[in-house]
């Protein structure tokens, strides 16, 4: 870990994106990845050009300092990084995201914005599915606002903070 003033730098993690289809929200993540040093992964099929206009608006001009890998769907997605440190975020999930195992390397997965991830995924993986407290009557978070707070606890815990 590195230290940069007074706060010691968190281990690298992976923000995965399962089909995500808000062009806003995708570049608003990608900033967080710049800012927390994380890889982000976009699984296909996206619900948008990657050429978007507002897609690059939200990210800014930090597009260059963010690592981008694609996969060309989730069941290759998962036939490679489907190991032990793919942690699962989503509404359904059994328990509450501050208890999730945080380590170096982790891969956080968030589902699209109009479904979230997929039952039987979310089936295969109760023990590594986790979710965010909501209390007031909304059905869910907007993905960035939740892949902030998700990603920022992981490194919150990873640093010692």
């Amino acid at each position: 870990m590195m230290h940069t003033g007074k706060f010691v730098v968190p281990p690298r993690l992976n923000i995965v994106l399962v089909e995500p289809e808000i062009p806003p929200n995708t570049g608003n993540i990608a900033r967080l990845c710049a800012a927390t040093c994380s890889v982000l992964h976009l699984v296909h099929p996206l619900g948008f050009s990657t050429d978007d206009k507002s897609l690059k608006r939200a990210g800014l001009d930090y597009w260059p300092h963010v690592e981008i890998r694609h996969h060309e769907c989730l069941d290759r997605f998962m036939d490679r990084h489907g190991g032990d440190d793919l942690l699962l975020f989503s509404t359904r999930g059994e328990r509450i995201y501050t208890e999730a195992p945080y380590r170096e390397g982790s891969f956080l997965l968030f589902g699209k914005e109009t479904m979230g991830l997929p039952d039987d995924l979310l089936r295969g993986n109760r023990r590594r599915s986790f979710f965010i407290p909501i209390w007031g009557k909304v059905r869910s978070l907007n993905l960035s606002t939740a892949v902030g707070i998700v990603a920022f606890e992981a490194s919150r815990q990873l640093a010692g903070w």
